[in-house]
């Protein structure tokens, strides 16, 4: 009989996850970079999956669009989800000078690229809904 031991993974053959050696695997708090943190990075944080979705159904979005779309969200809440995006630089915000100034956001390709993510995420989440119905 053989045991496991504690702490001990077992090593893959294939998978994957394969290419994802060791040394890329860094302990939360430090600069990722792992492909799997570097991506919860930039769509990390509670909300702001759903603030990409949203910003994926349309071509641009204004703050009040975004706010009205996630009425459960906080001002200061989406604020930041935004500038977090816009800080890993999935967004863009554009301001429309004016006496009125507008500001609306814009996925960037990174911020599209990301598409095939979230829909994994719907279509994931759309099983279990069903699942459970």
């Amino acid at each position: 009989m053989t045991h496991q031991t504690v702490g001990h993974v077992p090593a893959h053959d294939g998978g994957p996850l394969a290419d994802c050696p060791d040394g890329a695997l860094v302990p939360p708090g430090d600069e990722p970079r792992c492909p799997v943190d570097i991506t919860l990075a930039a769509l990390g944080g509670r909300w702001t999956p759903l603030v990409r979705r949203e910003l994926l159904r349309r071509d641009r979005a204004a703050y009040t669009e975004l706010s009205a779309a996630l009425p459960a969200l906080s001002d200061k809440v989406l604020s930041d989800r935004l500038a977090q995006l816009t800080a890993a630089g999935v967004v863009e915000r554009h301001r429309t000078p004016g006496w009125a100034a507008r500001v609306h956001y814009v996925l960037t390709d990174r911020g599209r690229a990301l598409e095939p993510v979230v829909h994994s995420m719907w279509v994931w989440g759309a099983s279990r809904r069903t699942a459970r119905g």
